[in-house]
């Protein structure tokens, strides 16, 4: 692979020169953003080509992956069904279609099925195909659903009587992920987006009406929106949030007429969300506690006067998430990395914690449709442990598997072992790192190994299963997420500590993350592969650059690598809203430390590892310019003949490839990168 025998495709430049803060940069492939120019297209296609030809030795490989893959897929399968009222509720799949099968019954799950929608039929010949809303109404007669068949994230809505299987005339265009009925079954609210595809405005809709009203504007470009039914199904709520603040405005189901309250005004810097519980709202916010408390509120009246404490902050416990049923309150926390779900009893005050089986494992709630009952739905699993779905009654502490993920083949986790090690950062901060390994393998420094990381948005890398990813442990690598700061996987404070101007902290987390699994003979620098997509494709961009003697290959999925560029650009669809995480380059302290870490602007004239770089054309999060402008900038400056890959989806997005099948073949791609990078072709 170090030897090409095909030459790369080499971007013209057209030097483009920017002034801010005295500081002048010029940039040689600022012209790839205008995706209109045919040199533009003409380059990504260049760039295919170049991919497909260098991995074309790896196609026997890919073709294996991919059969290995299906052969641990159930292909056939449904999920459990969701209990709501007389009816239930699940989706399932048929071997050798790309898509979910959305059905109900009624009265029992032994009752006749009914198909409410079959995506096979709905992406039959489009390129692109995903559901964004399923929402059925209160009454179970009709459905309002949205479809997306760009992959830019701008979906539109019908609604179908379920009764007669008829499309309404009601169609409503460029609609974010939130919809909710009214209690009525013919009003539903919806989110629009603006020219930066940031869902800004609520409308209310009326069943057959072409009027519909604008209920909220959100003009602060930080913000965003998000509609929410409460647990009681007695109030629909407009979650307004950015990175950093919060409110919430809501209105009476059953009035839907009515205008919103507002449940506490804004405050920068202070977030809170809720579930309602008879006259009260229960509140987790971080006001006065950086790893969230609850209180108890009134509903007519929550400000601060009112408020009760429910739950006081702990320092080492971060509340993540609250769910309120008749008598029962399940509260998710986060403790040292490790998921919790804590159940309190309503009438007694009495609270107790699920317990869990293995010292490494990730547990959140599942959809609970029902509001008068005892039974909550878990999922849990491990790096071990395939998924599985628990119901829990809340008052015997007793738990029923409805179903663990089947994984064809005779996978035997007792053949797999998992542990958790901590790593030093350059603060002396501990930071945690998942592995997982099959037996037999030996720290001698001869392993090769997959790092992962992200380390953003306060968003956890829990510790979960991958029937994909035992193709790479069968082949004796060893699996590794470093859970750096940044993201939210030690609670709130970890976040906190790895955005703004702390944000390398995120970076030299991974690379001690890395040093320690060196120093500790789990693997070498040119045994050891590192993945991260996203915010963790920028990770990856910038550790890259820091330390590329550390790592053999990279792999980089849709990466936020030209952040400098991005941040100062308010026309893009996620800038202002990411001023809270990443800071505004329009002041200098931002500019300058964004511009001291931003991928794109410190690549550099030396040797790089191998390095995969993957981008989606319509891509509405991550430009696909980016990974484009970062990859020709790479190929002039770089002082190696390793191999830099960049593949463009030239029909999708952010999440790559919409059809279940099409995202393995993918999977296969990335893996056999990695394992022929690493010469590790043959199969176990």
């Amino acid at each position: 692979m170090d030897s090409p025998p095909v030459a790369p495709p080499i971007a013209k430049t057209v030097p483009v020169s920017t002034t801010l803060f005295g500081d002048t940069r010029t940039d040689p492939y600022a012209w790839l953003r205008n995706r209109t120019d045919p040199d533009a297209i003409k380059y990504l296609e260049a760039e295919n080509a170049y991919t497909k030809a260098m991995m074309k030795s790896t196609e026997e490989l890919q073709s294996k992956l991919y059969t290995e893959m299906l052969g641990r897929i159930k292909q056939t399968d449904l999920s459990v069904p969701v209990k709501r009222e007389e009816y239930f509720y699940y989706t399932r799949t048929e071997e050798g279609k790309q898509y979910a099968i959305y059905c109900r019954k009624k009265g029992s799950v032994e009752s006749a099925e009914e198909i409410l929608l079959d995506g096979n039929i709905l992406g039959e010949g489009q390129k692109y195909f995903r559901v964004g809303n399923f929402a059925v109404s209160p009454n179970h007669r009709l459905l309002a659903y949205s479809v997306d068949f760009e992959g830019d994230e701008m979906y539109t809505i019908r609604v179908m009587d379920l009764e007669t299987r008829a499309l309404l005339a009601d169609e409503i265009p460029n609609t974010y992920y939130t919809l909710e009925w009214a209690n009525d079954n013919r009003t539903f609210f919806y989110t629009t987006l603006d020219a930066a595809k940031r869902p800004h405005q609520v409308y209310r809709h009326t069943l057959g009406e072409k009027e519909n009203p604008l209920i909220y504007h959100e003009e602060d470009q930080r913000f965003t929106l998000q509609l929410e039914k409460t647990s009681s199904r007695k109030f629909i709520l407009i979650n307004v949030g950015s990175s950093l603040t919060s409110e919430v405005r809501y209105v009476s189901a059953d009035r839907p007429y009515e205008p919103f309250q507002t449940v506490l005004p804004r405050v920068q810097e202070v977030e809170y969300d809720l579930t309602h519980h008879g006259d009260s709202f229960y509140i987790r916010t971080n006001d006065h506690a950086k790893t969230f408390r609850v209180v108890r509120a009134p509903v007519g009246d929550s400000s601060r006067p009112n408020w009760q404490d429910f739950l006081p902050k702990r320092d080492r416990v971060t509340v993540e998430s609250l769910n309120a049923f008749r008598d029962y309150l399940a509260i998710e926390e986060r403790d040292r990395g490790l998921s919790q779900i804590r159940i309190h009893h309503f009438p007694t005050g009495e609270a107790h914690n699920i317990e869990f089986p293995e010292p490494v494992y990730s547990a959140d709630l599942g959809p609970n449709a029902e509001f008068d009952t005892k039974l909550l739905r878990f999922h849990y699993t491990s790096l071990v442990t395939p998924v599985c779905v628990f119901d829990y009654d809340m008052a015997t502490r007793q738990r029923e598997l409805k179903k663990q993920q089947e994984v064809l083949g005779g996978y035997d986790a007792s053949q797999y072992q998992s542990e958790r090690v901590y790593a030093k950062a350059p603060d002396g901060t501990e930071v945690p790192i998942s592995i997982v390994y099959k037996k037999g393998f030996r720290r001698d420094g001869t392993a090769p190994m997959l790092l992962y990381g992200y380390g953003a948005y306060g968003i956890s890398i829990d510790p979960t299963f991958s029937s994909d990813r035992l193709s790479l442990l069968d082949r004796g690598m060893v699996y590794a997420i470093a859970h750096i700061r940044g993201g939210g996987d030690l609670g709130k404070p970890w976040h906190e500590a790895g955005r703004m101007l702390v944000k390398k902290n995120t970076f030299t987390d991974f690379i001690a993350a890395a040093e320690h699994l060196i120093t500790n003979r789990y693997t070498m620098p040119d045994r050891l592969a590192i993945m991260g997509g996203s915010a963790g494709g920028l990770l990856m961009g910038a550790v890259t650059n820091l330390r590329p003697d550390l790592f053999a290959l990279v792999v980089a999925n849709v990466p936020f690598v030209d952040a400098l560029n991005t941040e100062l650009d308010a026309t893009l669809p996620l800038t202002v809203g990411e001023w809270e995480e990443w800071g505004n380059p329009s002041e200098k302290q931002y500019y300058d430390y964004i511009k001291s870490y931003a991928p794109y602007e410190n690549v550099e004239a030396k040797q790089y590892p191998k390095i995969l770089v993957t981008a989606g054309l319509n891509d509405p999060r991550v430009s696909y310019w980016e990974p484009a402008k970062w990859v020709a900038k790479l190929r002039a400056l770089k002082r190696d003949d390793h191999l830099l890959l960049l593949k463009t989806e030239m029909g999708s997005g952010h999440f790559g490839a919409s059809g279940r099948y099409e995202r393995w073949k993918e999977t296969a791609f990335n893996y056999a990168f990695i394992l022929h990078a690493l010469g590790l072709e043959s199969g176990p």
